[in-house]
């Protein structure tokens, strides 16, 4: 072992917990100490193996976490859910273990906007062991919300900003086509609005009141709305297979407004194979300001590799990072490491 390498526990080994080990498989001054999967048949098999990579890593999957925290990792990529209940658990008992945590649930991006009790508890969690904690990812963490901050760093001035991400959910595992309806009759994704279980883009609270809180406005209210995407061909992607007549995903808007005046318009219309019927992606940013600003990406930035390489990339910084539950707003801005992960941590 490399006495210089950041030790890395991957905890949710899915779409996007396999794709990170086979990024960090090929890093230098990083250590992939240990690997937790929520699936019992992954248990015992060697890293390499689940996740497709044509070696054996000599890291054995487990599904204890206790005996993986037991590596002693300096953090921990937590793949697990996207709500900040659901990861409340998973983060106490890794902070309580001595451990940083980067986690892509996306309400943890900025989980004041949702829980902010939890939030709170958390930070002093955080606190109490030395630790930080960064929720980030694609969007939300970085296209509607860091890259926007961003491109406001040459404003003097700024009235209103339009956001606007047209992706490809095709990378996504079970837990995105589940929240976004995709797979359902357009009845069933009505009633599966109606019982919580659809909830469209999970995100767009946190990537507003980010903004907000960049900006420094207090943003008071945040209005959204929620269509189904009805796709007209049959759909298939390696998680799921859409009939013509059903859901292919969710068109997801969000108003943010400080007092009666609108700031932030945030879309996401986002749907499996969009190119199946002619729908170019792309990543779109207007900030009205001093000097306006528009920024047009075509394609979208893709999501899943996204998510992955953002989550690696922000391990330096993490482990680096002063205690505490942090967002991306309080950290540098994101880069991605080529050298040693071990260099880039010491800074």
């Amino acid at each position: 072992m490399n006495k210089e390498s950041v030790k890395v526990l991957l905890w949710g080994l899915g779409a996007m917990g396999g794709g990170m080990a086979r990024i960090l498989l090929e890093k230098e001054g990083v250590e992939i100490v240990a690997a937790v999967a929520q699936t019992p048949a992954k248990a015992g098999r060697d890293l390499g193996e689940v996740t497709g990579v044509e070696r054996r890593t000599g890291v054995a999957v487990t599904n204890d976490i206790g005996a993986a925290l037991d590596r002693k990792p300096d953090v921990v990529l937590l793949n697990t859910a996207s709500f900040v209940k659901e990861v409340f658990p998973q983060i106490k008992l890794i902070l309580e273990r001595g451990s940083n945590v980067i986690t892509i649930a996306e309400e943890m991006a900025y989980p004041w906007a949702s829980e902010p009790e939890l939030s709170d508890e958390i930070d002093r969690l955080a606190k109490a062991a030395g630790k930080t904690v960064l929720g980030t990812g694609i969007n939300p963490g970085f296209v509607l919300d860091t890259l926007v901050l961003a491109l406001t760093g040459i404003c003097s001035d700024i009235k209103h900003i339009h956001a606007k991400r047209v992706n490809n959910l095709a990378p996504f595992g079970p837990t995105v086509m589940r929240t976004q309806g995709v797979g359902t009759t357009p009845e069933g994704f009505k009633q599966g609005l109606e019982s919580g279980e659809i909830v469209g883009h999970v995100g767009f609270r946190q990537s507003a009141y980010l903004i907000g809180k960049g900006l420094g406005w207090d943003i008071d209210r945040v209005v959204e709305e929620r269509e189904p995407i009805i796709t007209n061909v049959p759909r298939k992607t390696q998680y799921i297979e859409v009939a013509a007549g059903n859901v292919a995903g969710c068109r997801h808007t969000a108003r943010a407004y400080v007092g009666d005046r609108e700031v932030v318009f945030l879309e996401h219309p986002q749907q499996i194979c969009p190119e199946a019927e002619g729908v170019e992606t792309g990543d779109y940013i207007t900030i009205d300001g001093t000097p306006p600003v528009n920024l047009s990406i075509r394609p979208e930035i893709p999501g899943g590799i996204g998510t992955m390489s953002i989550a690696v990339n922000m391990i330096p910084d993490v482990c680096a990072a002063r205690p505490g539950l942090l967002t991306m707003v309080d950290l540098p801005v994101p880069r991605g490491i080529v050298g040693s992960f071990a260099t880039a941590t010491r800074g």
